[in-house]
């Protein structure tokens, strides 16, 4: 048998403990290498993750786009509240919209039904239906859908939820409609000076028409909590005022003004882009104008009180509603 001497030992042990030393810190890169490149993975896996949850909307937005038109007048402290108020709401439904208050700027009555023929036809074409609305009628339920009513005409407002108005053929407050059946039946008269009864002669528009007005269903909040009506009638008189002959002119529906004459029959003086608290607002100054031979109640200053005996008959035209009697209590 070989001896090996003491110097040689020593060598193959310093080999062994280097090769030792060297197989260590290799596997020890290895190691470090891949969890290195596993945390890497790991961190653009998460930041894709939060992306996704951050940019995904909760809803589809529509290739519909809505018009909201605000017959307006003395009214900016509501519509301060509107505007954003209404931003917020629409952007949770994917509602695209515009939003176009029509300011009545002349002296005459109050005249909503006119102020929404002008809006419709000022707002923008891209726009495939309206909302006729008022500004101090915020719905606080999200379960009331701005959606395009495809089934007809949506009265979101309807009697079974206004907190104020109950008879069966009520159509005011909001009512969503498509321009094809706006346009159908030439829009709304132009003959309601002051306040009241336009949309029940338009309601009998459209049943002359024959079409169907749809009602939000499945809404459980009732009048309490389906909206806020931000009007107060202590601090802001309806224009209830009857002159002239007005009250037996205007009991039936108006077959000599609408849509088609309105287009003639305005000015408008300014046209304002507003921004309310992030909410972009149209805003137009609006002049309209009144033919004394056809509604001289478009001003009633110093007129003769309307003291003509009521007329009280009723056909297929008549406007005027019929309330059902409400049981005393």
């Amino acid at each position: 048998m070989m001896l090996l001497r003491q110097s040689q030992v020593k060598w193959i042990i310093l080999a062994v403990l280097l090769f030792f030393l060297l197989s260590t810190l290799s596997m020890f890169q290895v190691i470090t290498s891949k969890c290195n490149n596993s945390a890497a993975e790991c961190s653009c896996k998460d930041t894709k993750s939060h992306k996704d949850v951050v940019d995904t909307p909760t809803k589809d937005i529509s290739d519909h786009k809505l018009c909201i038109i605000v017959p307006f007048r003395d009214r900016f402290e509501e519509l301060l509240e509107f505007a954003p108020y209404m931003k917020t709401f629409l952007h949770n439904q994917a509602v695209q919209n515009e939003v176009w208050v029509v300011n009545q700027a002349d002296k005459f009555r109050f005249n909503r039904a006119y102020l929404i023929n002008v809006g419709f036809h000022e707002s923008s074409p891209s726009c495939d239906y309206i909302a006729m609305h008022d500004v101090d009628l915020l719905p606080q339920n999200p379960d009331l859908l701005y959606k395009y009513p495809e089934k007809g005409p949506l009265h979101i407002s309807s009697s079974e939820l206004h907190p104020k108005y109950d008879y069966p053929t009520f159509l005011g407050g909001i009512l969503l409609i498509s321009r094809q059946h706006y346009a159908q039946v030439d829009g709304m008269s132009n003959k309601y000076w002051g306040w009241g009864q336009e949309d029940d002669e338009f309601y009998v528009r459209m049943r002359q028409a024959g079409i169907s007005i749809d009602r939000p269903a499945g809404i459980r909040t009732g009048r309490e909590g389906s909206f806020r009506h931000t009007h107060s009638s202590k601090e802001r008189k309806r224009d209830n005022a009857k002159c002239y002959n007005q009250r037996n002119l205007t009991r039936r529906r108006d077959r000599q003004t609408g849509l088609a004459k309105t287009a003639f029959a305005y000015k408008v003086i300014s046209k304002r882009q507003l921004v309310v608290d992030g909410a972009p607002v149209t805003f137009l100054d609006i002049h309209l104008e009144c033919d004394r031979k056809m509604t001289p109640w478009c001003n009633c200053t110093g007129a003769p009180p309307d003291k003509n005996t009521p007329d009280r008959t009723r056909d297929d035209d008549v406007i005027v509603p019929l309330l059902p009697k409400k049981k005393k209590t």
